[in-house]
């Protein structure tokens, strides 16, 4: 008999192929010398929406809401783990950090035109 994973089967696991765009900006912004470049993750989303054209900031936005999406009800730590595991991201997020990007980003695809 085989001893089975007491967390049992890992449902969907998250990949880079499904998020090109977030994997993209967590490379390039969430990378190991953020805090020194933008001082936190706000400011560095921040930098993004700047630099980035409005298809890539909308492509971000709208990948972020589908990771928000598939890893609901995951604890902090295990996003994180994706987040600079398959995703790219140097930089470990709060809670308030991820509140902060969802609100910058939803601002951006508000303010589209």
């Amino acid at each position: 008999m085989t001893a089975r994973n007491s967390k049992g089967p890992q449902p969907t696991a998250i990949s880079a192929a499904e998020f090109p765009a977030l994997r993209s900006f967590l490379r390039g912004y969430f990378h190991q010398d953020m805090k020194d470049e933008y001082d936190s993750p706000g400011e560095a989303v921040r930098e993004f929406c700047a630099d980035a054209s409005t298809e890539e900031r909308g492509a971000v936005a709208k990948e972020w809401s589908r990771f928000l999406d598939q890893t609901k009800g995951k604890s902090l730590e295990e996003i994180n783990r994706i987040l600079t595991g398959p995703l790219g991201s140097s930089c470990v997020l709060t809670e308030e950090d991820m509140l902060k990007m969802t609100m910058a980003l939803s601002r951006t695809t508000r303010t589209r035109g």
